[in-house]
């Protein structure tokens, strides 16, 4: 048996199996229990069958008693053969050998040192690698995934947390006879080009078809665990026998996206995770205190570990409308905050939090058979690791009530909307750049709009409108009306009674030739490009063209600016900013 298989056998750290031998001088690979060292090593006393001839004269050599009064740390030594006889006529001038300084045999010393410190660490970190392999427990995909991700395409992995009750402390939550249910169901997909990713939740009572799941029994043998229509979600685990392969069919089936690997976490995870890095911080808008759960908190930020974050996770009935979608949201709000921890320079630098959180990952989570050793996890780690967080959107399958229950228990697809997400999935499209790229279309429009109220302003008295009411209060076209001739100086408006439909927003729509009309209205009723409609006039009483202004339903009365952003305070009204001092009167 070899040092490395010994040391594991007897749990010894193979580092320790090498010790100095204070007769030799040398470190020697000792494979059984020796007697405890001196913590300072003797100088060995030479052989006198290898000790050194004198020097003619008899004196010893300098050089070898200064070295051996100054050695402080022994070195290794070799034997010494006697000094050759030195040529006739020469004896008295030869040269002496240049001595190390005491500096430099020290500092030798100290870079072997170091060399064998380095190996044994090596060593010992191939050891604790080999210890993190034996934590992890792994059962079979069936065949279920794609293979197992790659570095060159998208990623998408299952993550399951089930309501397994085993551990210390968990026996409180719920059915402790739990077979381990798909209670939290997320699939992660990580764009082809890592900049992005999407976190999309699955709810529990979800309304599916489990397909059938052949699964590989423990005697090697393949069995057909039989599917169900129209189940919830969570029985695709641990009902019937079903393994976490029959989970990845019932999503491949539900989105039309194979995951590639998946990970199964129970409630010792989240205890243990969140111990390894020191708690997460979470943030609450009201006081909770819920007995399901076990979590009491009042309202604010917490940093939360161990078995107050298993409670947090837990809870529903405190938070949102009290269901597993309210739950979802929490769930969604910890793992974030869980994320920023694991990529905050107080988590990468710490070495005992890496250690606890190898620890508690490897311990924690039951992996497919793709992932089965600490290597594969690392590589996955290493792409997952690309990923800017920023550009990571968690989102929930879009879901309705059970319309076939009176009492909503469970949920179903909302057709359209859920097609659509599963379809951006599988075309690698991303939740953040469909953002990003409305949010420069809505600064397009909003570009556009703000040029429609940049140019030359006809006077009030040149502006022609018809007002209508298109959603507004009764009257508030006639009152409007009075407010422009009276008091705006538009004399040339009138009234047009109702618009043919109502309008969320109100709007003003003029001809190409009637933009500085247009622009000049807008300035007195705060109207916001967006308001202005290009289009085409109508012709007024008097038969000239005229624009259209329709009331709608965010109108707020006559003379009220309609967009606050665009006008002022008004002047009798008492201001003051948060960056002055101002004093008690």
């Amino acid at each position: 048996m070899d040092a490395q298989s010994r040391g594991r056998a007897e749990d010894i750290d193979p580092a320790d199996q090498w010790v100095l031998n204070p007769d030799t001088g040398d470190y020697e690979l000792r494979l059984s229990p020796s007697p405890p060292q001196s913590p300072v090593p003797r100088p060995r006393r030479a052989n006198p069958a290898e000790a050194p001839a004198p020097e003619p004269d008899g004196r010893e050599d300098r050089e070898d008693r200064e070295d051996r009064e100054d050695r402080e740390v022994p070195a290794s030594r070799r034997r010494r053969a006697a000094p050759e006889e030195e040529p006739p006529g020469r004896r008295g001038r030869r040269r002496p050998a240049k001595k190390k300084s005491r500096a430099k045999r020290i500092l030798l010393w100290t870079g072997g040192t170091t060399a064998f410190v380095v190996l044994a660490a090596g060593t010992a970190g191939y050891l604790y690698l080999q210890h993190l392999n034996g934590n992890i427990q792994s059962v079979s995909d069936d065949g279920a995934g794609t293979g197992g991700f790659s570095k060159d395409k998208a990623i998408n992995i299952l993550l399951i947390g089930t309501d397994k009750r085993t551990g210390d402390g968990n026996e409180g939550y719920g059915d402790n006879g739990s077979a381990g249910h798909a209670d939290t169901n997320i699939l992660l997909h990580v764009s082809k080009d890592r900049s992005n990713a999407t976190a999309l939740s699955i709810p529990r009572d979800l309304i599916v078809d489990v397909p059938d799941c052949p699964t590989t029994q423990e005697d090697g043998s393949t069995k057909v665990i039989p599917g169900e229509s129209e189940v919830r979600f969570n029985t695709s685990l641990g009902q019937n026998e079903r393994t976490p392969s029959c989970t990845m069919r019932t999503v491949t089936e539900l989105t039309g996206v194979t995951p590639d690997n998946f990970m199964v976490a129970d409630f010792n995870a989240v205890k243990t995770l969140t111990s390894a890095v020191g708690g997460v911080e979470v943030c609450l808008a009201k006081d909770i205190d819920d007995p399901d759960s076990h979590l009491n908190l009042p309202a604010g930020k917490h940093t939360i570990e161990g078995e107050e974050a298993l409670a947090f996770v837990r809870t529903r009935h405190s938070v949102g409308f009290g269901g597993d979608l309210s739950r979802i949201e929490i769930q969604q709000q910890f793992l974030s905050a869980l994320m920023r921890k694991l990529k905050s320079n107080d988590t990468l630098t710490s070495p005992s939090k890496m250690v606890k959180l190898a620890e508690a990952g490897t311990e924690a989570l039951t992996v497919d058979s793709k992932l089965d050793s600490i290597t594969k996890l690392k590589d996955l780690g290493l792409e997952l690791g690309k990923l800017n967080i920023k550009n990571l959107t968690f989102a929930t399958v879009p879901v309705a009530d059970n319309p076939a229950e009176k009492v909503a228990a469970t949920v179903v697809l909302k057709e359209g909307p859920a097609q659509q997400v599963f379809d951006m999935i599988k075309n690698d499209v991303s939740f953040t750049e469909v953002k990003e790229k409305e949010k420069e279309n809505q600064k397009k429009e909003d570009a556009a709009d703000a040029a429609r109220l940049k140019g030359e302003k006809s006077e009030p008295g040149e502006i022609r409108v018809r007002v209508m009411n298109g959603g507004a209060s009764d009257g508030s076209a006639g009152r409007e009306l009075t407010y422009l001739q009276n008091e705006a100086g538009v004399t040339k408006s009138e009234n047009a009674g109702n618009a043919p439909e109502d309008l969320d927003k109100t709007a003003l729509e003029y001809a190409p030739d009637q933009a500085d009309q247009a622009r000049a209205l807008a300035e007195i009723l705060g109207l916001s490009g967006a308001a202005l409609k290009p289009g085409e006039s109508v012709t007024n009483s008097q038969g000239l063209p005229t624009m259209t202004l329709t009331l709608g339903k965010d109108f707020k009365g006559a003379g009220v600016k309609l967009d606050a952003a665009s006008g002022k305070a008004p002047e009798d009204v008492q201001k003051s900013t948060a960056d002055k001092v101002a004093c008690a009167k």
